[in-house]
């Protein structure tokens, strides 16, 4: 592990290959394909790194949210397929111009690329049509299918490469009702389709706590974004954390009982205490929840709580029985103080804190 001088995002590139393999290898099928789910700069990382070491390993697909990410990542270089999973309608040239493959989830956007693909001759442009199982976010409901097939039945422009949806709690036991049935209707809206369409292509429905929690459901392809990143949400399965943010002691300050620390003022101090300034903020995705000991650093292996308020480029940490000095290296979170746990006691999730984490303000370091 290198020795932090300054805030920086560490990337274990080892760590994403044995995640990788790992989620491979509980795939039922030898068949199935995996989607890697690359948006939001790779899970706040850095996507083209990631998209990179993954096609190396010869990933199936990728996914992205916006047809910039793509764009990205074709100019970089990446050969795989790339879904865009919410294209808007100002995108259409460029997803056509860098061979991209949108997601079709509503009427106004399916009638805007059909058009657009009508009038510019395209044959047989791969699209994917989504199906709102009960998420409720996007995708066609189960009323839409005989609208959605005639339109589809219409054009020779377009080639539908899957047929997909998205498990709204698949990680919570306790919907586990729910969850099947999403997937039974998943299967019976597709199957619908596909008797229709006379091809039939590819489906799937599980991200990456769907894939271990519903093995039966995987079809032709799953989908993994924080799984990959290191994150399942289930306590049975552990993948390696691929972020390590870190930090520095900028100054430490000696203050006195009923001294206040922050804006606001809004900690006082009890007793005499020490008080270490590490030089990261909410400008760079340590967010206001963590302040007022919610959240925590590690420094010299022993936590060391937020007090006062999270400032915009800094945090200030007690480290009153903490040995430390000025220029020690901070751990905000690695593979053994997980994000995870920074986030469960601001009552957040990881995938906030590590895809808000700067690309402006906190440089990134390749591991492995």
């Amino acid at each position: 592990m290198t020795n932090a001088k300054q805030s920086v995002l560490e990337i274990n590139l080892q760590s994403l290959e044995k995640n990788f393999f790992h989620i491979k290898s509980l795939l039922s099928k030898r068949t199935t394909k995996l989607m890697a789910v690359v948006k939001a700069n790779g899970y706040g990382s850095d996507a083209l790194i990631i998209s990179k070491k993954l096609e190396e390993l010869n990933i199936d697909y990728f996914a992205v949210a916006y047809a910039s990410e793509g764009i990205l990542l074709r100019k970089a270089g990446i050969k795989t397929p790339i879904l865009v999973l919410l294209p808007q309608a100002n995108s259409i040239e460029e997803i056509v111009k860098f061979d991209l493959e949108p997601s079709l989830y509503a009427f106004s956007i399916l009638k805007t690329f059909l058009k657009f693909f009508k009038e510019k001759n395209l044959k047989k442009h791969p699209v994917h049509i989504k199906l709102n199982t009960g998420l409720n976010r996007v995708g066609f409901n189960s009323d839409n299918l005989p609208a959605v097939v005639s339109k589809l039945l219409k054009s020779d422009n377009i080639l539908v490469k899957s047929i997909y949806s998205h498990l709204a709690a698949s990680e919570d036991f306790s919907e586990t009702s729910f969850s099947k049935t999403q997937i039974e209707l998943f299967s019976a809206m597709s199957s619908d389709i596909i008797s229709k369409l006379g091809y039939t292509p590819m489906l799937h429905i599980c991200n990456t706590s769907g894939l271990i929690n519903f093995p039966d459901a995987h079809y032709d392809m799953v989908r993994s974004g924080i799984g990959l990143y290191g994150f399942s949400g289930i306590s049975k399965i552990k993948f390696l954390p691929v972020h390590r943010l870190k930090s520095v002691i900028s100054q430490i300050h000696v203050i006195n009982k009923k001294e206040s620390v922050g804006y606001n003022r809004s900690h006082i101090s009890q007793k005499n205490e020490k008080i270490a300034t590490v030089p990261i903020g909410h400008a760079d995705g340590i967010t206001r929840a963590f302040g007022n000991k919610k959240g925590f650093v590690f420094i010299n292996g022993e936590k060391a709580f937020i007090v006062g308020n999270v400032c915009m480029d800094a945090i200030m940490v007690d480290v009153s029985n903490i040995s430390c000095k000025e220029g020690d290296q901070v751990t905000v979170f690695d593979e053994i103080h997980t994000a995870e746990d920074l986030c469960l006691s601001a009552g957040t999730i990881s995938y906030e804190l590590i895809t808000s984490v700067s690309t402006n303000r906190i440089a990134r370091l390749i591991i492995g």
